[in-house]
């Protein structure tokens, strides 16, 4: 077997030795030329270093295996990879032959503004407060983004930021309903559209979230007073902001975001684009070799 390594931000060759150990598997730095010059490929790093690689992976279509070593690693939580030795178990199972890659789906961003280029995202992208709380993280020492920065990011924003005008819109031309059944645009403070559930360092947004169903579970909070916004953000952790009347919860294979004013698009914790912008799901985009406990 043969597997290529990519080494994101804070790691190293000095990170495989774990890897090296009684291996049969011969080992390449970087990203293969074609999928016939690897079998699997490990990234060491965190959300960022992933989503940067996603085109690249579509194309290959190889296995690969996450190694958590950034400063956010909700998309190798959201594969049951929590430490570097569950990794290293997974990986030893995937060279014995005792586990296979699945196919998972991806999320898919188009602007209106650039509508050539297409936009990959493995976890969480989104809108709003979520915008606002990643652009303040991104800023903060990376030890401090790894150690609470997106929720001391958010923190400040809660209170401050005002809601904004958004509409939804489904391909087939229908708007997604309210609770209330009620269509049309209406004061929104976030929204996230999810290929699993996770995201700003374990946060369950998205808690029903598959990435293997073919569609995004949209979660869309809607204006609320402030105590009450601050109140709801240590439920998001457990998933229990979706009792909250003001939460709205749908799923969707393809819908068109608009907002007023126009605001950024954040994924993987990495800027993509403004609003408007459609955003959709590629199933079986990715394969992966991940922990199935």
């Amino acid at each position: 077997m043969r597997a290529a390594v990519i080494f994101g931000l804070g790691t190293s060759p000095a990170d495989l030795k774990p890897f090296l150990a009684s291996s049969p598997t011969e080992w390449l730095q970087g990203l293969p030329a074609s999928s016939s010059d690897a079998d699997a490929i490990l990234i060491f790093g965190g959300d960022g270093t992933i989503h940067r690689h996603l085109p690249a992976l579509v194309r290959l279509h190889l296995p690969v295996l996450i190694v958590p070593a950034g400063s956010g690693n909700d998309f190798a939580r959201a594969l049951n990879l929590r430490s570097v030795r569950e990794s290293l178990r997974v990986w030893r199972d995937f060279e014995s032959g005792k586990i296979r890659a699945q196919a998972i789906d991806l999320g898919v961003i188009v602007s209106s503004a650039s509508p050539e280029r297409t936009h990959y995202f493995c976890g969480v992208a989104g809108c709003g407060l979520d915008s606002a709380a990643t652009r303040r993280a991104n800023q903060m020492p990376r030890w401090l983004r790894g150690h609470g920065g997106y929720a001391l990011a958010l923190l400040p924003v809660l209170l401050k930021l005002p809601a904004f005008s958004m509409r939804l819109t489904q391909c087939n031309g229908t708007q997604l309903r309210g609770k209330d059944g009620a269509e049309g645009e209406r004061l929104t403070l976030l929204a996230a559209f999810a290929n699993t559930q996770f995201y700003g360092d374990g946060m369950r947004i998205a808690p029903e979230a598959d990435f293997a169903d073919g569609k995004l579970d949209i979660c869309r909070i809607n204006t609320l007073n402030p105590f009450k916004l601050f109140c709801m953000f240590p439920t998001v952790y457990f998933g229990r902001h979706l009792l909250l009347p003001e939460v709205e919860y749908s799923r969707a294979e393809r819908v068109h975001l608009q907002t007023e004013p126009a605001l950024e698009i954040y994924a993987d914790g990495e800027f993509v684009c403004e609003t408007p912008a459609e955003i959709s799901v590629a199933a079986g985009a990715m394969r992966v070799i991940h922990s199935p406990r």
